[in-house]
């Protein structure tokens, strides 16, 4: 199980950390193309969402790899959980109907949290 953790909690983590640095660096005529729910948002909530982004994938992966606080993994996995669930919401009230990506985060993240808590 905990080899199968580090898989899932690893991926999960890398693409969070990856899209929360376009979302604190990018400017929003580079977000869009790719992300287009940025002009219904204020540029600093989709910054502060980047930096949310960013710090909770570090707590996917620190808290169990130092052994510090590791309940702080679960939590990071049902707040990541919780932001794909508002961005379904987010994506089906706009133009942007596409929500198979958050679908499939959805199902990541509750993966992540049932391997992070049956350890």
């Amino acid at each position: 199980m905990n080899i199968a953790y580090w898989i899932v909690a690893g991926l999960l983590a890398l693409f969070y950390f990856y899209a929360g640095a376009m979302k604190v660096f990018r400017s929003g005529d580079r977000l869009r193309p790719m992300m287009a729910w940025v002009d219904r948002v204020p540029m600093p909530v989709v910054r502060a969402l980047g930096a949310v982004e960013i710090l909770g994938a570090t707590g996917l992966i620190l808290p169990p790899l130092t052994g510090i606080a590791p309940s702080l993994a679960p939590a990071a996995a049902m707040g990541f959980l919780l932001l794909q669930i508002c961005a379904v919401v987010v994506h089906l009230t706009g133009e942007d109907r596409r929500i198979t990506l958050n679908v499939g985060l959805i199902a990541t993240a509750t993966v992540t949290i049932w391997l992070a808590t049956g350890r």
